[in-house]
């Protein structure tokens, strides 16, 4: 079974985006649902409204890094949501 890793943009309920990386999206989503996300927990319920799937682990955190920065964020605003 080949690995994924996968960069994952939410949706929280007050309208910011939360960007992360996982190699389980399911577990995750779960994880912030069940407010074990520090960052999201006052934010429910977050929407999953993009997922990026890497075969290179490093490949995937620079990616995600990236979609923290201010260019980062303009391309996701034009490009992912």
């Amino acid at each position: 079974m080949e690995l994924h890793y996968g960069v994952y943009i939410l949706l929280c309920n007050n309208g910011n985006y939360y960007n992360g990386y996982t190699k389980n999206i399911i577990s995750r989503l779960e994880a912030h649902n069940n407010k074990e996300v520090h960052y999201t927990m006052d934010k429910l319920p977050v929407k999953l409204v993009h997922l990026s799937l890497f075969d290179n682990k490093q490949k995937a955190y620079d990616f995600e890094r990236y979609l923290k920065t201010g260019s980062g964020k303009a391309f996701r605003n034009k490009r992912l949501i």
